[in-house]
């Protein structure tokens, strides 16, 4: 016990006496917790964006169109699809949701939107959070995604005018909003929800698509009477509906276009950073070691234990390592506090508690080699007496 108090006071008279230098030190550590957190928060708002409505349905298995290789936006079934997919055994319930894009063109700004086609009441119609769901048929009604209601002011009850590319013709439609749902981005745009109907009519086409007016679905979320019986499930309705492919959800968003290369590129900017302050604390603590040798060489003349040297150089780094940690912590939070939606940045707090404990221990790491030093050092050698 004495020992951890004799190092405990030796390391923080020491970090006290040249506080500015250990304060510049702490700085440092925290610019690079400030970037290791934002990266963690970037790389979430990204994947949150890119995946968000996928993660969030109602459902256990997505079907697919046979040899689309588990991509949304190639896959296109067929009408009946939805209904076979009921009536297999084990499925509790199927919704058709049908994928495209459009731009709100009744604000001052334009806004982008991913435009989807989902039935109500079953899987693939998200939560209301605000309002009522939209009726069914070719009901001029949407029901929209928060993030819209923030970039735009629209509210519940408002009209808003969206533009569609017919064949070779810019159209405009009305669209009465009844509801509110929340945290459904899909493809990186905040989301409007509509009749299928009303989105085959409203969707931008090519002059061939415009001779039909059947709405074709490019996925059908399903929903089991069992969620763990995901395989088997999925090997059955194989079997029974035919030209389909089935996918759990997780691969599913693995295969959306470029989310595990974006996800992969994000990760490997924090492994790198994290790389970087390990060097950075490693060099700092190592001129300082080599600074106070003579000093070190006193102490162990005097009696002191490579035990309580290695102990106060330990508890010296993870002192300032902590004071950067919690001074960048605090920065990050200011900072985020400015930043507007449209940024892509979602503090994930498992994730950024995941970081912070990786940053507290890059300190003790990146100090290593100066405790071991510091242990090694002999005292006459130290002193210039042998």
């Amino acid at each position: 016990m004495q020992t951890i108090y004799l190092a405990t006071y030796l390391a923080l008279k020491e970090v006290f006496r040249n506080r500015g230098r250990f304060l510049l030190v702490a700085l440092v550590i925290a610019l690079i917790t400030l970037l290791v957190l934002f990266i963690a928060a970037l790389g979430e708002g990204l994947g949150t964006g890119n995946r968000q409505y996928v993660a969030n349905l109602d459902a256990q298995l997505i079907v697919f169109l046979e040899k689309s290789d588990y991509s949304i936006t190639s896959s296109r079934l067929e009408t009946n699809t939805a209904r076979s997919v009921r009536r297999v055994e084990g499925v509790e319930d199927a919704g058709a949701i049908y994928t495209s894009s459009t731009e709100i063109t009744s604000l001052e700004e334009p806004l982008k939107v991913s435009l989807l086609g989902v039935e109500p009441g079953r899987p693939g119609m998200p939560p209301i959070v605000e309002g009522r769901e939209f009726r069914t048929g070719e009901a001029r009604e949407t029901v929209i995604d928060l993030n819209v209601a923030l970039r735009s002011d629209i509210k519940v009850g408002d009209t808003i005018e969206i533009r569609s590319t017919q064949g070779t013709d810019d159209e405009f439609y009305e669209l009465k909003v009844v509801g509110l749902v929340d945290g459904q981005s899909y493809f990186f745009q905040p989301t409007i929800f509509v009749p299928p109907v009303t989105w085959e009519k409203i969707r931008p086409q090519s002059d061939s698509d415009m001779t039909s007016d059947t709405p074709f679905p490019n996925i059908i979320a399903v929903k089991l009477q069992d969620p763990a019986q995901t395989e088997d499930m999925s090997a059955r309705m194989i079997e029974r509906v035919p030209n389909i492919e089935v996918a759990d959800i997780e691969t599913t968003i693995n295969n959306i276009p470029g989310y595990s290369a974006q996800q992969g590129t994000v990760q490997t900017q924090g492994v790198f950073t994290l790389l970087i302050g390990i060097l950075v604390i490693g060099g700092f603590f190592q001129i300082q070691i080599l600074q106070k040798v003579p000093q070190i060489g006193v102490l162990k003349a005097i009696g002191s234990a490579n035990g309580m040297v290695g102990l106060s150089a330990v508890i010296q780094i993870i002192v300032v390592t902590a004071m950067g940690v919690g001074i960048g912590g605090g920065m990050t939070y200011l900072f985020s506090l400015g930043f507007p939606p449209t940024i892509p940045l979602v503090f994930n707090g498992v994730n950024s508690l995941f970081a912070v404990i990786l940053l507290l221990l890059i300190g003790p790491i990146g100090g290593m080699v100066s405790i071991i030093y510091a242990v090694r050092i002999e005292p006459l050698k130290a002193l210039r007496l042998g």
